[in-house]
């Protein structure tokens, strides 16, 4: 296959190109900016997410489309940065269905990223594909994105939505953020530490996009969160064991908003939370490798916090 990944420089990018060169696609990353050397034979392409270009011409004839493109959320919401996020998604959907419908020969599939933060502060409820969003500005940011695409027609080409949850991977995400802060014995719980965290394990979350791509039963909506979903507190105290780190107190929301106006980030990202439930991914028979955190974390850190061993002399 011929896989075109928009915003492919990213941490679920670098792991997705990674697995389809691997499997022997022809992967062509499109990008603002140089990638990091991974050494992944993919092809990048520079576009500017906004409009078409010399790039539009790598989506006429390729297998499948994965747009993974928007500006990182981990910000302060300055009106400013609020329009660039919004944009970088919106205008990414957008000129990416005009480059598809312009194309003489259409992608088959259509993959697009959104995310699980279109639920908001969802409290103890389960959140699945019907439930509705809830208000607030993450929540409008993915309700504008979702509707971008909704608006984007594509009639020859197949198309599914994954609301996406916290990726959880060693080389990038909030996962590295959050295990220096441990590691530093600052791995405490935040707020009150009662708020869940959904997430998938970025292996898992490859092969979903992978599975996205090949299998022409998936289409519309779907969570993508393994079925166990943690409250903060538990997420940081396995977080530790992991690392080998002892209790940390925790942290008040006070002192988390001043730590996040000094690191130039929103305390909402921390202090909220949501349980995501992948229904239709369970109803389809998707089985998760890393369904559970303490298994997921181990093989995200085991080997780094096994013990070094001293060659033989002899």
């Amino acid at each position: 296959m011929k896989v075109v990944i928009a915003g492919g420089s990213g941490f679920i990018g670098r792991h997705l190109a990674k697995a389809l060169v691997a499997r022997g696609d022809e992967v062509v990353i499109l990008s603002r900016d140089a990638p990091q050397d991974d050494g992944c034979s993919a092809r990048v392409v520079e576009w500017d997410g906004k409009n078409l270009g010399p790039w539009a011409r790598e989506i006429d004839g390729a297998d499948a489309v994965v747009n993974l493109a928007g500006k990182n959320v981990n910000c302060r919401y300055t009106p400013r940065a609020l329009k660039e996020v919004d944009e970088s998604r919106v205008n990414a959907v957008s000129v990416m269905g005009q480059a598809i419908r312009n194309a003489k020969r259409p992608p088959r599939v259509l993959v697009q990223a959104s995310t699980t933060a279109i639920y908001g502060d969802a409290g103890e409820r389960e959140c699945d594909e019907l439930t509705p969003p809830r208000e607030g500005i993450p929540p409008a940011t993915a309700k504008m994105w979702e509707a971008a695409f909704a608006a984007s027609a594509t009639p020859q080409t197949r198309r599914v939505t994954l609301r996406i949850s916290f990726a959880l991977g060693a080389d990038g995400g909030a996962l590295r953020m959050l295990s220096n802060l441990a590691r530093c014995f600052m791995g405490g719980a935040v707020g009150s530490g009662r708020q869940f965290i959904s997430w998938i394990h970025i292996d898992d979350l490859v092969r979903l996009i992978l599975r996205a791509i090949d299998d022409d039963a998936m289409t519309g909506l779907y969570v993508a969160a393994t079925p166990n979903a943690v409250r903060n507190a538990e997420f940081m105290r396995q977080l530790r064991r992991m690392l080998h780190r002892p209790w940390s107190p925790r942290v008040p929301a006070m002192m988390v908003r001043f730590g996040c106006f000094v690191l130039r980030t929103e305390p909402v990202l921390a202090l909220t939370g949501r349980k995501a439930v992948p229904r239709r991914l369970l109803e389809s028979g998707f089985t998760f490798d890393h369904p559970d955190l303490p298994e997921a974390l181990d093989s995200i850190f085991g080997s780094e916090m096994q013990p070094k061993t001293v060659p033989s002399m002899a």
